[in-house]
């Protein structure tokens, strides 16, 4: 077997997702999925929640009591405190692991029943 991903035929056929060409009902079905997947992953379950701190508006999801979505609707780096610093500091703030404050915000919104968890049974 050759280590050469060009010499190996195994490759030259491999593709990331198959080709429907021609099969009509089978792309308007994805089409369809892709649809539904889109609005369950990106927008459904999606709650206001304002941070106590800064007063940031974000939206979020609680899959579970460990898991949580948040979308920013503006850029963090305008009012969160936390993000600010660490622009003013030079660090990226792409690989940031959010804002404690904000962490703490919605943490009190899920005590308090405004966000609710989707999955409370998950741990």
């Amino acid at each position: 077997m050759s280590a050469s991903i060009g010499t190996d035929a195994r490759w030259a056929r491999w593709a990331k997702a198959p080709d429907f060409a021609g099969q009509t009902e089978r792309l308007e079905a994805i089409a369809a999925q892709t649809i539904e997947d889109k609005h369950e992953y990106l927008d459904s379950g999606l709650q206001e929640v304002d941070c106590k701190a800064c007063g940031a508006c974000v939206l979020v999801r609680k899959n579970t009591y460990k898991h949580t979505s948040v979308q920013w609707t503006s850029d963090p780096a305008l009012r969160c405190h936390t993000f600010k610093e660490a622009i003013a500091s030079g660090q990226s703030t792409a690989l940031k692991d959010g804002c404690p404050k904000l962490h703490d915000s919605i943490a009190d919104a899920v005590r308090d029943g405004t966000i609710t968890v989707r999955d409370p049974e998950v741990s």
